[in-house]
């Protein structure tokens, strides 16, 4: 088994696992060292990493998302098998770049209690319907929802 202490820019693959002793687990994806002369259909090569201290391991399993790109230095183990991913034992995480929040577009649906809205973002107008579906009305805007709400309620007694 050949063993090499070293550094390796990747992406997290998925949400980090806590692992045995206070660990944690988390796979990253790391792209050719050199992609503009390596073939567009070269496979991304998977580095498993096992936090090496407590610190990591609350860092990785508190603050980092799939999609973060991080820099993580400890020694590599190459694996015995070809196929099998390369296991990493994390002494130093670096965070290069947080994921991209995503953008909510198109139409949201939201709870407002007993109440279902929908948010659309081509339109200023709000159906309200029941969380059981039944039609109350269209807001006008998004200032109008508690408005409608609150006649609905007084006009069916407050049962939604």
């Amino acid at each position: 088994m050949e063993t090499k202490h070293c550094a390796v820019d990747g992406w997290v693959d998925a949400i980090p696992a806590p692992g045995p002793h206070g660990t944690a687990t988390f796979d990253l994806i790391v792209c050719p060292a050199d992609a503009d002369t390596t073939a567009q259909d070269a496979p991304d090569t998977v580095v498993s990493c096992t936090s090496g201290g407590s610190r990591i391991a609350h860092e990785l399993l508190n603050g980092i998302e799939p999609g973060d790109l991080l820099r993580v230095t400890g020694n590599l183990v190459q694996p015995q098998t070809p196929g099998e991913a390369a296991r990493l034992t994390v002494e130093a995480l670096e965070v290069l770049d947080t994921a991209l929040v995503p953008v909510l577009r198109d139409m949201v649906m939201d709870r407002y209690g007993d109440y279902v809205v929908i948010f659309d973002a081509d339109t200023d107008a709000v159906p309200v319907f029941t969380a059981l579906g039944q039609w109350v009305g269209m807001a006008d805007n998004p200032d109008a929802i508690t408005t409608l709400i609150d006649i609905h309620e007084r006009v069916n007694g407050g049962d939604a």
